[in-house]
């Protein structure tokens, strides 16, 4: 399974196979926030034994990741994240979908944005936060959380 432990809390990676969610649950992720467009479950399972929250999203320059997505996925991290649970942010390949979405959520723990990002890419040599449009969403969401407070 490819996935990286950004934090105790956070881990970033590709779609999980079926079998993956059982190790996920098992290394305590009790919330996975899936970010591809096309597959909310891979083949294989149906039910699987943590939330799944699907947030549809293109991993497209045209199509920017909405500032209200990123805000749904922090919410229900963070639940889960003060219960003592883990979080598991995935898309196709974590490189920047899941990897906007795990700068988002900490943010919203204390990060600065830029923090956040140094930090997943020293946890993650797939990640890239710097491609333009992400890192443009990133930023954004920094400038939201930071004026809203959600």
């Amino acid at each position: 399974m490819d996935f990286s432990t950004i934090t105790d809390g956070l881990l970033i990676g590709a779609m999980p196979a079926a079998d993956d969610y059982a190790l996920l649950y098992g290394l305590g992720v009790r919330l996975v926030l899936n970010m591809r467009f096309t597959r909310f479950l891979p083949p294989g399972i149906k039910t699987p034994p943590c939330r799944v929250l699907w947030l549809r999203t293109i991993d497209s320059p045209f199509s920017p990741i909405p500032i209200k997505k990123l805000a749904q996925g922090v919410s229900a991290a963070l639940e889960v994240l003060d219960s003592g649970g883990k979080v598991y942010t995935h898309c196709a390949y974590g490189r920047h979908r899941s990897v906007a979405m795990g700068s988002a959520i900490l943010i919203a723990q204390g990060y600065s944005a830029f923090d956040a990002m140094n930090l997943i890419k020293s946890q993650r040599a797939a990640a890239d936060p710097d491609m333009f449009y992400i890192k443009s969403r990133i930023l954004k969401f920094d400038q939201h959380w930071h004026k809203t407070g959600h």
